[in-house]
């Protein structure tokens, strides 16, 4: 009815401003059908189009590279702190630092740290089955990658899950008014490119170039660059671990989401500080966290338990035997070359075809899917009590 339909609008308008106003009850919305909301929509629609704001505004060296730095500084942002800290808690840091951390993660335009927790450890209770939000497997490929964050039933925030970040009224502030980071994040991108414009002419930059390249653009790529975990992460790359979903590990998502392409690492152990589990894995997020711990902002990086580390090298060497026993069945002309040389034949042929070797999914996962409030305790924040 055009009553509801009107409701329904008006509903997501005001959650615009504040993400926690559900008429109804947010357990009600959540039970709904998984649908598009086009006023939903219309953010991300608005965000698309501040990048044709390009053809009126041009472009400087100084706004691409701002546009640059700002890409990765908030990559950063996502994958080490509202992935590693606010949805596994993979370090401690203090309260003042966790303030810290969130400001820094609210300029991501990717709604607030409690929010995105919540949906991260639902996606690792329920990885690649029918309520995992984003899988690709159960939902396609474009609903993982951008459908599911326009649907109602995803927009509330279940503070039940997240009951070790909830008990901080500055964070629960944070996620209820989302946008006000961002507004402010924007704004203060204008108003630098108009002082530099006035103080620092030779840059060639304005108030509206800034916006466009440090804002819409930079905003827009992270914002993809970080659905492609969703979409991509469970359909690209190698299993190193027999994870009970269809988590692989990507070297080029590795790159483009700062360490957080090894995702079959991941789901294997998700309660240590670095995704790249070898030092050849290269996890700039992970490097990143060093340097924060040096500086004392934050300490008490989780490792990678030895264990699990012999596990891989178990994997991949059966791996390699397996990939060497097919190419001696797939090209028997070499047979006569592994009888003056096995060893080194086999490591040959090992090489050339591990890479695409894939680990089968195997029907009881020893992945830890715990509720990460059921690993956390009151020695991970140091400063000062949390509020009654």
């Amino acid at each position: 009815p055009p009553s509801s339909l009107l409701q329904r609008s008006a509903t997501a308008v005001l959650q615009w401003f504040d993400s926690d106003h559900t008429p109804g009850g947010a357990d009600r919305m959540r039970a709904e059908a998984d649908r598009v909301d086009w006023v939903r929509c219309i953010p991300f629609i608005i965000l698309h189009a501040g990048c044709l704001g390009v053809i009126w505004v041009g472009w400087s060296w100084f706004a691409l590279w701002s546009a640059v730095a700002l890409y990765f500084l908030r990559m950063f942002a996502v994958t080490g702190i509202y992935h590693r800290y606010f949805s596994h808690k993979t370090y401690s840091t203090s309260r003042a630092g966790q303030f810290f951390l969130a400001l820094w993660g609210a300029t991501t335009v990717q709604r607030g740290g409690l929010w995105w927790a919540y949906h991260h450890r639902h996606h690792h209770q329920h990885s690649d089955e029918p309520k995992d939000a984003h899988s690709p497997h159960v939902h396609g490929f474009w609903w993982s990658h951008l459908g599911w964050i326009t649907s109602r039933r995803n927009f509330p925030t279940d503070y039940s899950k997240v009951k070790d970040l909830a008990k901080f009224p500055e964070l629960v502030w944070l996620n209820r008014f989302d946008t006000v980071v961002p507004a402010l994040f924007a704004t203060a991108l204008f108003l630098l490119g108009h002082l530099l414009a006035v103080h620092a002419p030779g840059l060639q930059t304005s108030g509206a170039q800034l916006l466009v390249w440090g804002f819409f653009i930079s905003t827009t790529a992270l914002f993809h660059g970080t659905s492609c975990i969703n979409s991509m992460a469970h359909l690209m790359g190698r299993r190193r671990y027999q994870t009970s979903d269809d988590s692989r590990n990507s070297f080029i998502l590795a790159v483009i989401c700062l360490g957080e392409g090894w995702h079959n690492n991941h789901h294997r152990y998700q309660s240590c500080t670095r995704n790249g589990f070898y030092w050849w894995e290269i996890d700039p997020t992970y490097y990143g966290l060093k340097f924060l711990a040096w500086t004392g902002l934050i300490w008490g990086l989780k490792p990678v338990p030895q264990s699990v580390l012999d596990e891989g090298i178990r994997a991949e060497h059966a791996a390699s035997i397996a990939a060497a026993e097919h190419a001696a069945h797939a090209h028997p002309e070499f047979s006569a070359f592994k009888k003056v040389v096995p060893a080194a034949a086999a490591l040959a042929m090992a090489t050339v075809n591990t890479a695409n070797t894939v680990a089968p999914r195997r029907a009881t996962s020893r992945a830890i899917h715990r509720e990460v409030t059921e690993q956390t305790h009151p020695g991970n924040l140091q400063d000062g009590a949390p509020p009654a």
